[in-house]
């Protein structure tokens, strides 16, 4: 972990507003900047951005926070990551970590395999572009009709018949055969084989950018039809996504997982990049997971035959038990997004996204293939299978709204539905832990915990402080830290007071201290706050009075009530009768 010295030089030397503007068109208001924010969908600006507080605040989501948080948020990079980001992009130079002798050893390895991959990489592309590539160029360009601009960003290459001149060329580089084995980029028998040959080569990277690996599809009739680069230090294809790097940055609200590398392009060349593909491999926890930390909604694009509706099927549990919600893209008479796109287009495709079925509701449709609904009794078995997948759902409310919604679509009686699932459910006795009641009532609504008075007058001290830093030299006789009861305010006034004595405050520090997602947005709301500027001297000075005498009332309140010191005691009503005598003048 680097040093809190380390972490200031990076935030003093990191320009908020310059960084956010390169996400987020910024429009300056007042002392500050606004803008639509890019955690949420909205149409008119609630976004912050400080500048002299190096702070961003959304008042309508409420995420905020300093530069490295916005990197952390935006990017989906950890801590170490954003500040590495921030470092290089500063030009601050970083001290160099310490490690164990075993980590340094991996961590050595996998700078090499990285090294080898990425000359790989350029080795490969350099083939696609010489004499050696047409068949891959004609494949690509022609048969695949994707453009130069979009072989070039995605760093696609050849791999020549007459393998032998990529080990060469990285022996040449002193690269040892202990390290080349460790690339997966070769095989050792007798001799030295090339993974990859004849095959057009399509680079595997992570969220970062850098290579990890490669795909290969073969030219020709060869088997496999496409191949990839095995499991190594660098490369575990149960834990990334072809195309992540690219997906994570869209910003569509929603991300479209597809079977393969060339679904992926294809959609991304025709402005759908939030698509990306698991590597050869069926979906896993892993893959859902790491879906879950860029996007709350996935649509499914597997191929439309019975392969690709076994695989949705396979991957709707996985995806939906991570509390992603679910969909299905019908791309029919098309076997896949490839196919679609090239014979109706964007628009088309589009409408189909538009138009995704519920996951719930395309696996009714799947059983519903395999009953013959004009015989009364598979209807029946039909309807007894249905009513056995509602009971997946343990909140009445939720298990209601799609029985209606597959009643409607699938017409079936909606009170036999309903009263068939209740009967199901008492008989089975829970539904997913819960009781099924056909008397079940509906709890009310939690309201919003509403923050007390004191609270607010508390934040409110805190942000008077943090826009006039010369108002502490007006109240420290009367406020300490400790008068701040809420807990976490009470830390951030300690860090401030800190601050303020030292004669540097800096509330993007402040808020790189708390860890927890929560805690920082709200101490970024907290300093993201501006006091009225059209308040007269008079109005300032009685509302800074006011705020001061409640704080502190609070404060003498809560000691009388917990010591037990009776000399204390006498000491704490002496100065609960003094408080109208504070006068605090601006």
């Amino acid at each position: 972990m680097y040093s809190r010295e380390v972490i200031e030089e990076v935030l003093s030397k990191t320009d908020i507003v310059d960084l956010v503007s390169n996400y987020v068109k910024l429009k300056r208001s007042g002392s500050s900047y606004m803008g639509l924010c890019p955690f949420h969908n909205e149409k008119s600006p609630s976004f912050s951005v400080s500048g002299p507080k190096q702070l961003f605040h959304c008042f309508g989501c409420g995420k905020g926070g300093n530069a490295i948080t916005f990197v952390m948020e935006y990017e989906n990079y950890t801590f170490i990551e954003a500040l590495e980001m921030l470092a290089q992009r500063a030009g601050v130079a970083l001290p160099e970590q310490k490690f164990s002798r075993e980590d340094q050893m991996d961590k050595d390895i996998k700078t090499k395999l990285l090294e080898i991959n990425k000359f790989a990489a350029t080795y490969y592309y350099h083939c696609l572009k010489s004499e050696k590539g047409t068949t891959g160029m004609d494949y690509l360009a022609n048969k695949r009709q994707l453009s130069d601009k979009t072989i070039t960003s995605y760093g696609l290459g050849f791999a020549p018949i007459s393998s032998g001149g990529l080990y060469k060329e990285l022996k040449a580089k002193g690269y040892t055969d202990d390290i080349l084995k460790e690339s997966g980029l070769f095989t050792y028998d007798s001799k030295v084989h090339e993974k990859f040959w004849n095959r057009v080569i399509f680079p595997i990277m992570d969220v970062n950018n850098k290579v990890i690996g490669f795909g290969g599809r073969v030219m020709g009739d060869a088997k496999p039809k496409y191949l990839n680069s095995p499991e190594t230090k660098l490369f575990d294809k149960s834990r990334n996504l072809y195309g992540l790097n690219v997906a994570r940055s869209a910003r569509k609200g929603n991300m479209i997982i597809c079977e393969g590398y060339m679904d992926v392009i294809s959609l991304h060349q025709a402005g759908f990049n939030q698509a990306v593909a698991s590597l050869g491999t069926a979906l896993t926890p892993g893959h859902a997971r790491l879906l879950k930390r860029y996007t709350d909604t996935v649509l499914i694009t597997y191929d439309s035959d019975e392969a690709g509706t076994k695989a949705a099927l396979r991957a709707i549990p996985l995806l939906t038990e991570v509390g992603l919600n679910t969909k299905v893209i019908n791309m029919k008479p098309y076997k896949d997004p490839d196919e679609f796109i090239k014979a109706l287009g964007a628009e088309a495709f589009q409408e189909r996204i538009d138009k995704a079925i519920n996951s719930f509701i395309f696996e009714v449709g799947v059983v519903e293939k395999r009953h013959n609904r004009s015989d009364p009794a598979d209807e029946t078995a039909f309807e007894k299978e249905l009513a056995e997948m509602f009971l997946r759902f343990g909140e009445k409310l939720e298990r209601d709204n799609y029985i209606k919604a597959v009643c409607n679509t699938f017409v079936i009686p909606l009170d036999g539905m309903m009263q068939m699932v209740a009967n199901l459910g008492n008989k089975k006795g829970l539904v997913n832990g819960q009781a099924i009641r056909t008397d079940y009532e509906s709890p009310k609504p939690k309201k919003k915990k509403q923050e007390s008075g004191i609270r607010q007058a508390e934040k409110l001290l805190l942000t008077w402080l943090i826009n006039d830093v010369n108002i502490i030299n007006k109240i420290s006789d009367v406020i300490k830290p400790s008068d701040f009861i809420d807990p976490l305010l009470n830390s951030v006034a300690s860090k401030l007071y800190a601050q303020i004595e030292n004669g540097n405050p800096n509330p993007a520090l402040i808020v790189g201290d708390y860890t927890d997602e929560t805690e920082a947005a709200d101490v970024a709301s907290l300093f993201s706050s501006d006091l009225d500027e059209n308040l007269s001297k008079q109005e300032r000075e009685r509302a800074i009075n006011d705020i001061v005498k409640k704080v502190k009332k609070n404060s003498l309140d809560n000691e009388f009530n917990t010591t037990t010191d009776a000399k204390r005691m006498q000491e704490i009503m002496q100065e609960q009768m003094n408080l109208n005598k504070i006068n605090i003048k601006l």
